[in-house]
């Protein structure tokens, strides 16, 4: 389940955990650029709880839109990604150093308010 809201006029949040299909990949990247749609220099916080790992038909959804990925994290100046296991906190710093002019920063879990704050400032 993904779930992906605006607390704020230039934050996104998105939160993941359980199980990932196609279906759902559509419509949380479809979501995702709606939310984001009218942001500059945003920022976002990306909290990722138990999961499975996607299913390969979400995986082939998420690469065919790479290229609104692209647009979409254009968008953001910061990134924090939360989440306790530490493959996916690497895999996030790694990506994050992808998109230039962006900042990603992870952190685990039980750090979520030095996340909050970092993306504050």
């Amino acid at each position: 389940m993904i779930s992906i809201t605006r607390p704020q006029p230039d934050r996104v949040d998105v939160a993941f955990e359980g199980k990932l299909d196609a279906a759902g990949m559509r419509a949380a990247l479809d979501e995702l650029a709606a939310q984001s749609q009218d942001i500059e220099r945003g920022r976002m916080l990306y909290s990722v709880g138990d999961f499975d790992f996607p299913s390969f038909g979400a995986l082939a959804v998420e690469l065919a839109r790479i290229p609104q990925l692209l647009r979409v994290f254009r968008r953001f100046r910061r990134v924090a990604v939360v989440a306790d296991a530490a493959w996916v906190r690497g895999i996030s710093e790694f990506e994050g150093a992808l998109f230039p002019g962006m900042e990603l920063k992870a952190f685990p879990a039980a750090r979520r308010s030095e996340a909050e704050a970092w993306l504050a400032g």
